[in-house]
């Protein structure tokens, strides 16, 4: 349902997030790569996206890297991630790939997969960063097998 990208850089975010749980410090793109399996010049890309649209935030130099602040983790939905990356698309698109699927014009599993977008666009607005990233501190989540 995501592209690739985005769905790194959910995992990104997420890992970010609980490291300002954990500790407040910044992480490297190098330290960020490897704990979400992702290549790291690809990881960078994201990481550049996911900075311009200010989801997350990098400081350069010795001590630098990439942080989001605590205070902002309840702000972040998860939709902001997936419209920074994939756009909105997800909540449009035909559940078969047709080009002319609409109301007027419904494929097969129109309605059906309509349902199914409507939930995910409502999971995606509601679910913060917070929420995700203390299931991950507390070890009842993860992001890597």
């Amino acid at each position: 349902m995501f592209s690739k990208a985005c769905e790194y850089g959910i995992k990104a975010t997420l890992y970010i997030a609980e490291q300002a749980l954990k500790s407040d410090k910044k992480t490297g793109v190098k330290d960020i790569a490897k704990e979400i399996g992702s290549p790291e010049a690809f990881t960078a890309k994201i990481l550049q996206i996911l900075t311009r649209n200010k989801i997350i935030f990098s400081a350069k130099g010795p001590s630098g890297g990439f942080y989001i602040p605590k205070k902002d983790l309840e702000k972040i939905k998860l939709s902001a991630i997936v419209k920074a990356i994939d756009g909105d698309q997800v909540y449009r698109d035909c559940g078969l790939g047709l080009s002319q699927c609409n109301e007027d014009k419904p494929c097969p599993v129109h309605d059906k997969f309509k349902l199914i977008r409507d939930e995910l666009a409502n999971m995606l607005t509601q679910t913060s960063l917070l929420e995700l990233a203390t299931g991950l501190n507390s070890g009842l989540t993860f992001l890597k097998r």
